[in-house]
């Protein structure tokens, strides 16, 4: 029924393997704006997609930023991201671990804002010593579309049975793309959704949610029966335990 034994994870960029929190703090603390605490920021998790401009800022933030300014924190943000942006602890050795990995199938999808938005990524993963070269796919997901049809896409590409396949994301439009597909998703609640929102707006189980980025790593890998390094030898929380 599938040509292919492997296994496919499909990565997210902002929230999950990117700490995009603090690198929209920094661009707008060099405009004169104030972010606010990473709580706050989480209960209004669309802001980083305002600044693609498809929806109107809270007004504490609208009142500061007008067409032009926005395309100017854009290029700041973009010269953060690509200079200073930082990968969650554990994140870069997990992804180079899975890229050696010759039986997993590994990729990123994102709809990160910033300008030439795969370059920008690109030069980060690079200050990682990660080519986004030996991935298997990287795809740029404009705002306006969904992850779900991608995700499914990806998956047929290489021809992998759903139950074989795996996503990583932060927000439940996350979660829902990967039910919707028939993959398992590996949820986290430190970037644009905390777990309040998660579990108790959307419903998502607490089983899938990992609460640092360590976590995900050791759920990760311990799903692809990969060896993990010392900093990662904690166990993994039981069903229904919060870590």
């Amino acid at each position: 029924m599938y040509k292919s034994n492997k296994r496919l994870i499909i990565l997210d960029a902002d929230g999950t393997t990117i700490d995009a929190y603090s690198a929209i703090e920094k661009a707008f603390s060099r405009h004169g704006m104030t972010l606010g605490d990473q709580e706050s920021f989480q209960k209004r998790h669309h802001l980083f997609k305002y600044l693609g401009g498809l929806k109107q800022f809270p007004f504490i933030i609208k009142k500061n930023i007008r067409k032009q300014s926005r395309k100017q924190i854009v290029a700041t943000l973009t010269e953060v991201y690509r200079q200073e942006a930082q990968l969650y602890p554990g994140i870069a050795e997990l992804i180079q671990t899975l890229i050696a990995a010759p039986d997993i199938v590994l990729g990123l999808i994102t709809r990160n804002i910033t300008n030439e938005p795969l370059e920008t990524l690109r030069q980060l993963f690079m200050r990682y010593d990660i080519d986004v070269g030996d991935m298997d796919f990287f795809v740029h997901v404009p705002l306006n579309e969904r992850k779900t049809s991608h995700f499914r896409l990806i998956r047929e590409r290489f021809e992998i049975n759903p139950a074989r396949a795996y996503i990583c994301g932060d927000e439940h439009k996350d979660f829902l793309a990967a039910i919707n597909t028939g993959m398992h998703p590996f949820m986290v609640s430190y970037g644009f959704e905390d777990h309040k929102r998660l579990t108790m707006k959307f419903e998502v189980p607490n089983e899938v949610i990992s609460r640092t980025s360590e976590e995900l790593c050791r759920r990760v890998l311990h799903a692809m029966e990969l060896p993990a390094s010392a900093q990662f030898s904690a166990p993994l929380a039981g069903p229904g335990k919060l870590t």
